[in-house]
């Protein structure tokens, strides 16, 4: 089974891939679609999602999973949150994941206020009108500096007390299985075999 997944990013695609094993996923760059970049201007991680996946949906007429994503740290009033992938690049070039995970340490300081969590929502939309959605978490802390060489993004700086490792630290199947993108992902993959199969 082929499903489209609205994203530029090959990290997600590569971790998608690995969450709904035995679907086959296909990004628009597969395709040739070199100019898929809609515009995420939604307030919640719902509505980016959602944005997102009627953009694809558009091009192929074609059931399209898509997530929107992010950090939020409840010490920092949930941001970077929806904008975790452009955070701090307001007006100008995009930071790196470690200029990134830099200001959220500065940001936070030596509070002891740490704690964090992940969040995804992913959205399966088969239609225009016929849509299912998940939104799940990560539940962690802050950590005081990156830790860990594994994953991308904010994962060197999310600390698992549960698990007393950060997110990069863990292998890619502990943190296929417990991710707020691991659980959207199996919620979405037993829907998806239902309807699409």
């Amino acid at each position: 089974m082929t499903i489209w997944f609205a994203t530029g990013n090959a990290h997600k695609k590569t971790e998608l891939e690995a969450i709904l094993s035995g679907l086959t996923i296909t990004i628009p760059a597969d395709a040739g679609i070199s100019d898929f970049d809609p515009a995420e201007n939604g307030t919640t991680f719902l509505e980016n999602a959602l944005i997102k996946a009627r953009a694809l949906y558009n091009l192929v007429k074609q059931p399209v999973i898509a997530d929107d994503s992010g950090l939020c740290v409840d010490a920092l009033g949930g941001r970077p949150g929806i904008h975790s992938a452009r955070y701090g690049s307001e007006g100008k070039a995009n930071l790196t994941s470690t200029e990134r995970n830099a200001l959220v340490l500065k940001e936070l300081g030596d509070t002891s206020q740490r704690r964090a969590r992940f969040v995804c929502a992913m959205v399966l939309l088969f239609n225009t009108d016929r849509f299912w959605v998940a939104q799940e978490t990560l539940e962690g802390e802050i950590l005081r500096e990156e830790r860990g060489s594994r994953g991308f993004g904010y994962d060197p700086i999310l600390y698992v007390p549960s698990l007393g490792a950060a997110v990069a630290e863990l292998s890619e199947e502990t943190k296929n299985r417990i991710s707020h993108r691991g659980k959207a992902g199996q919620i979405i993959r037993r829907i998806a075999e239902q309807v699409l199969d």
